[in-house]
């Protein structure tokens, strides 16, 4: 591998306060030096990154890769590729598979066909409980020795709380988070929207915010109780955020993750049955999107994810009480960040960036969200100005499930880089 030097570009790493002008050399899949004055070694490969911003590689703690079982909707190769066009340089695999991803042969499948794959770095995650039945929890020591970095029976919630409960006191011996999808299934029960005059309007069953709520305090008390980490994903609802500040502020081991569609849109993106608009958790109303957003600059919510969720078009096209929930989020979540977030005067880039790379690979202790000195190599470069026009025909991701089709971003991926290698390059 040739060393790589990235010249000219403004270089901002949030995991060391660091935003200046400033060249960034690469040796060996490594950070090897940041600054300027490098000169033009032999034998090094430059690239021209003047006007561009040079950050630390994106990283997704929920992604749905739909391998094995699922591989018309995505795979994981496919997936590694579209996360690397989005600037990702690393991805976390929800176990939600056919079968699911709750025995240490799984979790091998995943590392391999990961390592295989040409694009960003995968991570998988096991289930809590086999089968993601909530009746026996999966052996967490076997799952995390074969590389599992988190557990999650996402796609399902864990409506036990006594299970929920051991989770958290098993997954501690490991000292790896629990991820909760959180949804009371009684509240929730046969629910395809939010609850609301949109869902009213349309004739159509709600999904109330308390649903969410009711199991964000459950799990919060659990936490505190058990002294696990509980990660809580895809927070949608305002009473959300207000727990989970709460729960900081009395030392409790939580941490949350809100997504890009949850900060961009509300339920009114459904009208018309638009079931690219379909997800779940619903979207929720504006005065939930503008506690999400708040959430996010003061830390109460830590991070971002996509939670991409892969389906082929045929599925999308039922009705809407019919049409599985999800959408596509890897090619679109920085554009809607810069767009959304920075541009609406809601965070600084460096403070986005902090939030789609170095705390979510903090809180999921993962390598990479930095740019310090003997941190692997994992980059992206990309123009915060430059406009462009989401079009899912051009998607590297084998789905085209957006509702974000025809939108107006700003922010465009360029190079992504990954242990040294140039994985994506922009036409």
């Amino acid at each position: 591998m040739r060393p790589m030097l990235l010249v000219g570009g403004r270089v901002i790493d949030p995991s060391r306060g660091f935003d200046e002008p400033a060249d960034v050399l690469l040796v060996d899949g490594m950070i090897a030096a940041v600054g300027r004055g490098f000169g033009r070694p032999d034998e090094v490969e430059l690239l021209d990154v003047a006007g561009l911003v040079v950050a630390p590689g994106l990283v997704d703690v929920h992604t749905h890769l739909r391998e094995p079982g699922q591989e018309d909707r995505e795979t994981i190769a496919t997936g590694a590729m579209a996360a690397a066009a989005g600037g990702f340089t690393a991805i976390c695999a929800m176990p939600n598979t056919d079968p699911p991803i709750d025995n240490q042969s799984a979790v091998g499948f995943v590392v391999k066909q990961g390592a295989a794959a040409a694009g960003a770095r995968v991570y998988p995650i096991g289930a809590i409980s086999l089968g993601q039945r909530g009746e026996q929890l999966a052996e967490f020591g076997e799952l995390v020795g074969a590389g599992a970095v988190a557990v999650s029976d996402d796609g399902h919630p864990v409506a036990s709380g006594h299970m929920m409960r051991t989770a958290l006191e098993y997954a501690r011996t490991f000292g790896i988070p629990v991820a909760d999808h959180c949804e009371e299934p009684t509240l929730a029960a046969r629910g395809v929207m939010h609850e609301g005059v949109v869902a009213t309007r349309l004739g159509l069953k709600g999904i109330p915010a308390a649903a969410e709520e009711i199991m964000v305090a459950r799990d919060i008390l659990l936490a505190r109780h058990t002294g696990g980490h509980v990660h809580l994903c895809h927070m949608s609802t305002r009473g959300s955020v207000e727990l989970i500040r709460r729960a900081k502020e009395q030392g409790s081991r939580v941490t949350a993750e809100a997504c890009p569609h949850h900060f961009s849109l509300t339920h009114e993106a459904c009208a018309g049955y638009n079931t690219n608009a379909k997800m779940n958790p619903p979207l929720r109303e504006p005065e939930d999107v503008e506690a999400i957003r708040r959430g996010l600059k003061d830390g109460t919510i830590d991070c971002i994810a996509t939670d991409h969720a892969p389906h082929h078009y045929d599925a999308k096209e039922r009705e809407f009480d019919d049409a599985p929930f999800g959408i596509v989020g890897l090619e679109t979540a920085l554009g809607l960040g810069v767009t959304t977030l920075v541009d609406g005067g809601v965070l600084t880039l460096s403070e986005l960036l902090d939030r789609m790379s170095t705390v979510p690979a903090r809180v999921f202790g993962l390598p990479g969200g930095s740019l310090a000195p003997g941190q692997p190599a994992d980059i992206v470069v990309f123009d915060p100005a430059a406009q462009w026009t989401v079009d899912p025909g051009r998607f590297r991701s084998k789905s085209r499930n957006t509702p974000f089709a025809g939108w107006e971003l700003r922010g465009r991926v360029l190079r992504t880089i990954v242990g040294g290698r140039l994985m994506y390059q922009a036409a």
